[in-house]
């Protein structure tokens, strides 16, 4: 099982009065991590809108395990768990030093640009297919 690997550093405006990253930017780092996956196979954002699709996030479940600060390298992990007939799970870590920091579990669903379910783009599947368990 392949997962796509972005790297990203903390910065000062990332972390909460306690010095710790603020629990709500690893969903930055987790979505830029997604965005990142999708450029790399050929359907990033523009490139996905051009094939008359968006795909958007509808639910997701998120676990803090450690606190991350000031300047730590993350490496965000991003796999694709299934792809359904419109929608998708996908699972993501975020490890620092090798502690796990981090997980989110997400459903995405597959939409036309006016918002109704559709079928992944064609080829999405096996572009996605060396991240997909």
């Amino acid at each position: 099982m392949n997962s796509h690997h972005t790297e990203i550093t903390v910065r000062f405006s990332d972390l909460d009065p306690w010095g710790h990253v603020n629990h709500a930017r690893y969903f930055s780092y987790f979505e830029s991590a997604r965005i990142e996956l999708l450029d790399e196979i050929g359907f990033g954002i523009l490139e996905m809108a051009a094939t008359g699709r968006q795909i958007i996030l509808v639910e997701l479940t998120a676990k803090y395990l450690a606190a991350s600060n000031l300047h730590d390298l993350l490496d965000i992990s991003t796999r694709v768990e299934s792809i359904q007939r419109a929608t998708s799970h996908w699972h993501q870590e975020a490890h620092c030093a090798g502690t796990h920091v981090a997980t989110l579990d997400i459903r995405c669903a597959f939409t036309d640009l006016a918002g109704r379910p559709a079928r992944p783009p064609d080829g999405f599947v096996d572009a996605v297919a060396r991240y997909l368990t």
